[in-house]
């Protein structure tokens, strides 16, 4: 069975049997896929994963997650100064919404973010964007693709996007999935 990340594990994989505490992100490791990166700092955590035959120096795929401890943010205000950098770094950046709503008692906000041509990479840019507003944290987890994946593709990543989760320990209603406490 696919490990699940949790921020209280620091992500490290963790099999079903591991309790876990207080409030985590729950997200599954991509089918063939890697962790390229991983950093964990006082006040955020990063990991970039990449399919296996790729690197996150050169990559055409990626799932970026993303952990603000202890940041307060509105999904709503997060999409909008990711907008607003895309635009930055891409004249006709665009921007779609995918879904908005309340899951296992959390904000969520997934939408889907294109560049024709993203000046640093000299390629296009396609990502979607989950953000859900936790209680102790902010959590964000991106695909990104540097082509226009197929609709078939794009769909299966959508479907697995929407897996992913924050449960917590310490609230009857927002309990971590079975086996995990």
């Amino acid at each position: 069975m696919r490990g699940l990340f949790a921020a209280a594990l620091a992500f490290a994989i963790a099999s079903p049997a591991v309790a876990l505490e207080n409030e985590n992100l729950l997200v599954t490791m991509p089918p063939g896929h890697k962790v390229g990166y991983n950093k964990r700092e006082q006040k955020a955590l990063i990991s970039e994963m990449v399919p296996s035959a790729e690197t996150v120096e050169n990559w055409t795929e990626m799932v970026t997650v993303q952990i603000f401890f202890g940041l307060k943010d509105s999904v709503a205000g997060f999409r909008l100064r990711m907008e607003k950098l895309w635009a930055g770094s891409c004249a006709g950046a665009k921007s779609a919404p995918v879904s908005a709503g309340i899951e296992n008692g959390y904000v969520t906000m997934m939408w889907r973010m294109t560049c024709r041509l993203n000046r640093q990479t000299a390629k296009p840019e396609m990502t979607w964007f989950k953000a859900i507003s936790g209680n102790d944290s902010f959590y964000v987890v991106q695909k990104a693709f540097k082509f226009e994946p197929a609709q078939e593709k794009a769909a299966e990543w959508v479907a697995w996007l929407n897996k992913v989760s924050v449960c917590d320990t310490r609230i009857p209603e927002r309990k971590c999935p079975g086996g995990m406490r």
